[in-house]
């Protein structure tokens, strides 16, 4: 389960078994996980997390898309 980025008090990382999916980064804070598509920047799951919060966490994803995706391509490859 690399980590790829901790920011704002929320973890974003993704598992070695998702290989067989697209690009797509999870977010674990307060007890929650989301799932971000990397490629278009859209919400796959907002695991119960408050608009604010998810606000927040595609600012995140949207400023640290590159890093994600080289991190997912590296990992990856």
């Amino acid at each position: 389960m690399p980590t790829v980025l901790i920011e704002s008090g929320f973890r974003f990382h993704f598992f070695s078994g998702d290989w067989n999916e697209p690009p797509h980064i999870h977010v674990d804070a307060k007890g929650m996980r989301a799932k971000i598509w990397l490629r278009d920047l859209k919400i796959s799951k907002r695991g119960g997390f408050s608009d604010p919060d998810m606000r927040r966490i595609m600012q995140i994803a949207t400023e640290h898309q590159e890093q994600f995706l080289e991190a997912w391509n590296e990992f990856f490859a």
